[in-house]
Protein backbone atom coordinates (compact mmCIF):
# COMPACT_ATOMS: atom_id res chain seq x y z
CA UNK A 1 0.00 0.00 0.00
CA UNK A 2 2.87 2.65 0.96
CA UNK A 3 4.58 1.37 -2.68
CA UNK A 4 1.18 2.39 -4.35
CA UNK A 5 1.09 5.95 -2.57
CA UNK A 6 4.93 6.82 -3.17
CA UNK A 7 4.21 6.26 -6.91
CA UNK A 8 1.41 8.30 -6.63
CA UNK A 9 3.06 11.05 -4.79
CA UNK A 10 6.02 10.29 -7.98
CA UNK A 11 3.09 11.03 -10.41
CA UNK A 12 1.70 14.41 -8.79
CA UNK A 13 4.98 15.82 -8.03
CA UNK A 14 6.35 14.70 -12.13
CA UNK A 15 3.10 16.94 -13.16
CA UNK A 16 2.53 19.99 -10.96
CA UNK A 17 6.54 20.15 -11.49
CA UNK A 18 5.84 20.52 -15.24
CA UNK A 19 3.06 22.00 -14.95
CA UNK A 20 4.80 24.94 -12.96
CA UNK A 21 7.27 24.95 -16.10
CA UNK A 22 4.91 25.16 -18.60
CA UNK A 23 2.08 27.62 -17.08
CA UNK A 24 1.81 31.27 -17.38
CA UNK A 25 -1.14 31.70 -15.33
CA UNK A 26 -0.51 32.97 -11.61
CA UNK A 27 -3.63 31.35 -10.32
CA UNK A 28 -3.33 27.75 -11.82
CA UNK A 29 0.72 28.06 -10.88
CA UNK A 30 -0.19 28.63 -7.07
CA UNK A 31 -2.85 25.34 -7.31
CA UNK A 32 -0.05 23.50 -8.85
CA UNK A 33 2.36 24.26 -5.98
CA UNK A 34 -0.42 23.54 -3.50
CA UNK A 35 -0.96 19.98 -5.29
CA UNK A 36 2.59 19.63 -5.11
CA UNK A 37 2.84 20.33 -1.21
CA UNK A 38 0.16 17.26 -0.88
CA UNK A 39 2.34 15.25 -3.24
CA UNK A 40 5.45 16.14 -0.34
CA UNK A 41 3.37 15.13 2.39
CA UNK A 42 2.75 11.71 0.89
CA UNK A 43 6.11 11.32 0.05
CA UNK A 44 7.53 12.20 3.80
CA UNK A 45 5.08 10.59 5.81
CA UNK A 46 6.51 7.07 4.73
CA UNK A 47 9.59 8.23 7.03
CA UNK A 48 8.29 11.12 9.63
CA UNK A 49 4.78 10.66 11.72
CA UNK A 50 1.77 11.95 10.32
CA UNK A 51 1.56 14.94 12.46
CA UNK A 52 5.19 16.33 11.61
CA UNK A 53 4.50 15.64 8.06
CA UNK A 54 1.52 17.41 8.13
CA UNK A 55 3.53 20.62 9.09
CA UNK A 56 4.45 20.43 5.51
CA UNK A 57 1.42 20.32 4.15
CA UNK A 58 0.01 23.19 6.21
CA UNK A 59 3.77 25.06 5.63
CA UNK A 60 3.39 24.81 1.80
CA UNK A 61 -0.29 25.73 1.39
CA UNK A 62 0.69 28.80 3.71
CA UNK A 63 3.20 29.71 1.45
CA UNK A 64 -0.02 29.14 -2.04
CA UNK A 65 -2.12 31.58 0.44
CA UNK A 66 1.10 34.19 0.52
CA UNK A 67 2.21 34.03 -2.80
CA UNK A 68 -1.62 34.53 -4.48
CA UNK A 69 -2.21 37.34 -1.38
CA UNK A 70 0.68 38.98 -3.33
CA UNK A 71 -0.82 38.63 -6.49
CA UNK A 72 -3.70 39.88 -5.61
CA UNK A 73 -2.33 43.11 -4.22
CA UNK A 74 0.18 43.52 -6.89
CA UNK A 75 -0.56 46.48 -9.24
CA UNK A 76 1.58 45.53 -11.94
CA UNK A 77 -0.10 42.00 -12.18
CA UNK A 78 0.59 42.49 -16.14
CA UNK A 79 2.05 39.56 -17.90
CA UNK A 80 5.51 40.47 -18.91
CA UNK A 81 7.84 38.12 -21.50
CA UNK A 82 11.20 36.65 -20.90
CA UNK A 83 13.67 38.62 -22.23
CA UNK A 84 15.51 35.66 -23.52
CA UNK A 85 15.18 33.39 -26.26
CA UNK A 86 13.62 29.92 -24.43
CA UNK A 87 10.27 31.19 -24.40
CA UNK A 88 8.01 28.39 -25.75
CA UNK A 89 6.12 25.71 -24.15
CA UNK A 90 8.00 23.21 -26.51
CA UNK A 91 11.71 23.92 -25.46
CA UNK A 92 10.59 23.90 -21.86
CA UNK A 93 9.17 20.53 -22.50
CA UNK A 94 11.84 18.77 -23.94
CA UNK A 95 14.23 20.31 -21.55
CA UNK A 96 11.88 18.78 -18.74
CA UNK A 97 11.98 15.61 -20.80
CA UNK A 98 15.54 15.66 -20.83
CA UNK A 99 15.91 16.51 -16.81
CA UNK A 100 12.94 13.68 -16.15
CA UNK A 101 15.31 10.63 -17.75
CA UNK A 102 18.62 12.44 -15.98
CA UNK A 103 16.99 12.14 -12.62
CA UNK A 104 15.89 8.70 -13.31
CA UNK A 105 19.28 7.29 -14.15
CA UNK A 106 20.59 9.18 -11.04
CA UNK A 107 17.94 7.91 -8.45
CA UNK A 108 18.47 4.35 -10.14
CA UNK A 109 22.17 4.62 -8.29
CA UNK A 110 20.63 7.09 -5.11
CA UNK A 111 17.85 4.37 -4.26
CA UNK A 112 20.87 2.17 -4.10
CA UNK A 113 23.33 4.13 -2.58
CA UNK A 114 21.13 5.70 0.59
CA UNK A 115 18.83 2.93 0.66
CA UNK A 116 15.79 4.46 -0.34
CA UNK A 117 12.94 3.81 -2.59
CA UNK A 118 12.77 4.37 -5.82
CA UNK A 119 9.66 6.67 -6.00
CA UNK A 120 11.41 8.79 -3.30
CA UNK A 121 15.05 8.78 -4.62
CA UNK A 122 13.14 9.68 -8.01
CA UNK A 123 10.97 12.30 -6.53
CA UNK A 124 13.52 14.34 -4.91
CA UNK A 125 16.11 14.52 -7.91
CA UNK A 126 13.08 15.21 -9.97
CA UNK A 127 12.07 18.35 -7.57
CA UNK A 128 15.48 19.40 -7.70
CA UNK A 129 16.17 19.43 -11.51
CA UNK A 130 13.09 21.00 -12.30
CA UNK A 131 13.56 23.51 -9.82
CA UNK A 132 16.87 24.43 -10.88
CA UNK A 133 15.36 24.59 -14.25
CA UNK A 134 12.71 26.65 -13.68
CA UNK A 135 15.67 29.43 -12.23
CA UNK A 136 17.95 28.36 -15.06
CA UNK A 137 15.58 29.70 -17.33
CA UNK A 138 13.53 32.79 -15.60
CA UNK A 139 14.00 36.03 -14.62
CA UNK A 140 10.53 36.90 -13.47
CA UNK A 141 10.70 37.03 -9.34
CA UNK A 142 7.83 35.29 -9.07
CA UNK A 143 8.95 32.15 -11.20
CA UNK A 144 12.16 32.45 -9.69
CA UNK A 145 10.48 31.70 -5.95
CA UNK A 146 8.57 28.86 -7.57
CA UNK A 147 12.04 27.30 -8.86
CA UNK A 148 13.30 28.31 -5.09
CA UNK A 149 10.35 26.43 -3.77
CA UNK A 150 10.58 23.12 -5.77
CA UNK A 151 14.09 23.09 -4.94
CA UNK A 152 13.14 23.26 -1.52
CA UNK A 153 10.32 20.64 -1.99
CA UNK A 154 13.12 18.33 -3.16
CA UNK A 155 15.76 18.81 -0.42
CA UNK A 156 12.85 18.41 2.44
CA UNK A 157 11.76 15.17 0.86
CA UNK A 158 15.69 13.69 1.33
CA UNK A 159 16.48 15.28 3.97
CA UNK A 160 13.28 13.67 5.65
CA UNK A 161 14.72 10.30 5.09
CA UNK A 162 17.90 10.68 6.41
CA UNK A 163 16.68 12.92 9.65
CA UNK A 164 13.23 13.02 11.65
CA UNK A 165 13.93 15.97 13.85
CA UNK A 166 11.28 18.53 15.03
CA UNK A 167 13.78 21.40 15.10
CA UNK A 168 14.98 20.60 11.33
CA UNK A 169 11.07 20.31 10.27
CA UNK A 170 10.71 23.47 11.78
CA UNK A 171 13.68 25.34 10.36
CA UNK A 172 12.81 23.88 7.14
CA UNK A 173 9.06 25.20 7.73
CA UNK A 174 10.65 28.63 8.35
CA UNK A 175 12.93 28.96 5.12
CA UNK A 176 10.05 28.21 3.14
CA UNK A 177 7.25 31.30 4.62
CA UNK A 178 10.97 33.45 3.89
CA UNK A 179 11.09 32.15 0.57
CA UNK A 180 7.45 33.02 0.44
CA UNK A 181 7.69 36.50 2.09
CA UNK A 182 10.55 37.23 0.14
CA UNK A 183 8.52 36.52 -2.90
CA UNK A 184 5.90 38.76 -1.98
CA UNK A 185 8.23 41.99 -1.26
CA UNK A 186 9.97 41.12 -5.07
CA UNK A 187 6.25 40.93 -6.50
CA UNK A 188 5.33 44.15 -4.89
CA UNK A 189 8.65 46.12 -5.93
CA UNK A 190 7.90 48.60 -8.63
CA UNK A 191 9.21 47.20 -11.74
CA UNK A 192 11.69 50.10 -12.04
CA UNK A 193 13.34 48.88 -8.90
CA UNK A 194 13.89 45.30 -9.70
CA UNK A 195 16.38 46.54 -12.71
Amino acid sequence: MITIINWTALLIALFTSIGLLLQRDWRWAIGLLASLYLSIFWLVQTHWPVSMAAVKLVTGWMVCAILGIAHLNNTDSIQETEPSWPQGRLFRLFTAGIILATMFALSLRASAWLGLSLPIAWSCLLLIGMGLLQLGISAQPFRVILGLLTVQAGFEVLYATVENSVLVAAMLSVVNLGLALTGTYFLNMPSEERT
